[in-house]
């Protein structure tokens, strides 16, 4: 049997396949209410045959977000709604997973077919934090820099959205410390300047990220399993590297953490990214090898073969996909024809299965 559509058990969930919906935003919601946009987008690729869906990006305030278009899970009132998606989910033999998240200094801005400009207070924007008070890029309001009480707001947050998060029927957590958002913002040196206990020395700029961990660990069930997207380098001078992304694994690999989605780049805007097919997969096997943690590959897989080829060859654990699965949501049952492998397809779809080869 492939590799990819071979079945993984992480904890106490049953992965039917290797892959996986990697949380993509839809800045399709209202006050971080999920819609029926979110219900059909979220429920097709598991119609699909994906085995794992992640939800986007879902803020743990409302401050958080993005834009002021972002799923959210800040109140009791969304939980209604994500428990509608998450019984899809499950009834189409898929997992369903949440990545909670906060931007920090990217956010207050408008969607990407609005420019993805920021949006002032005078706009309906808000007033964004961040480590230190520097600005994502130039010709941009800078946030805030964080207090300590402000942290501890932030944990507080991440300590009740993960209680909404299995109220909801979410069964994988993923902890957002990537792309530039928050989280990346007190691991890199080029956005975190701060001189108190999180900022400075590799083990100050990590902080931040071990406590939300940890604040996050004390409402998610132990069984369940628990994951953490990183960027393995800012792709900038001076950044957050390669390096450091292997210790900081090995950590959370001895706290607990289940899987490392191994991604790049997002934290600074003259970043430098050399893009070509499974770019960012090295960083996954460095880290998968170097510490022995599960890892996930991300970062432009778009063909069956070369996702198979990534898992063979040991370079990561699972295939997380983004915008091929925007391209074709059933992408997994096509790549089950197209390695000569048997999958089941929804009974609903069974007449216009194609035939195994031979």
């Amino acid at each position: 049997m492939s590799k990819l559509l071979s079945p993984l058990d992480i904890k106490n969930v049953h992965l039917k396949n290797r892959i996986i919906v990697s949380p993509m935003c839809q800045y399709s919601a209202t006050d971080g209410f999920a819609s029926d946009w979110h219900l059909v987008h979220l429920g097709s690729r598991a119609v699909g045959g994906a085995a794992l869906i992640l939800q986007e990006a879902t803020s743990v305030s409302s401050e958080g977000r993005i834009s002021p278009y972002d799923l959210g899970i800040w109140s009791d009132e969304h939980i209604t709604f994500l428990k509608r998606i998450t019984s899809f989910i499950k009834e189409n033999g898929a997992v369903a997973g949440v990545q909670l998240a906060h931007a920090g200094r990217k956010a207050s801005f408008d969607t990407p077919w609005k420019g993805s400009k920021q949006i002032t207070e005078d706009e309906g924007g808000w007033t964004t934090v961040a480590p230190s008070a520097i600005p994502h890029q130039e010709g941009t309001i800078a946030p805030e820099a964080l207090s300590t009480e402000g942290i501890e707001k932030i944990l507080a947050d991440f300590r009740s959205a993960t209680r909404r998060s299995v109220e909801a029927g979410y069964e994988v957590l993923e902890i957002h410390a990537a792309h530039g958002y928050l989280l990346h913002q007190f691991l890199s040196p080029l956005s975190n300047e701060r001189s108190d206990q999180y900022g400075g020395s590799f083990e100050n700029r990590i902080r931040f990220v071990m406590e939300v961990v940890a604040a996050v660990q004390e409402e998610w069930p132990a069984e369940n399993p628990l994951f953490v997207r990183i960027s393995a380098t800012d792709w900038a001078e001076g950044g957050w590297s390669p390096e450091e992304s292997v210790k900081l694994s090995a950590i959370l690999r001895d706290k607990g953490v289940d899987l490392i989605d191994v991604s790049s780049g997002g934290n600074v805007s003259y970043q430098k990214i050399p893009l070509s097919p499974g770019y960012q997969v090295p960083f996954a096997e460095q880290i998968k090898k170097e510490t022995g943690v599960l890892t996930g590959a991300v970062g432009l897989i778009t063909e069956a073969r070369q996702a198979e080829e990534i898992l063979q060859e040991g370079k990561a654990d699972l295939i997380f996909l983004a915008r091929e699965l925007l391209r074709d949501p059933y992408f997994p049952l096509h790549a089950a024809c197209e390695l000569d492998e048997e999958t089941p397809w929804p009974v609903q779809y069974e007449r216009a299965k194609p035939r195994k080869k031979g």
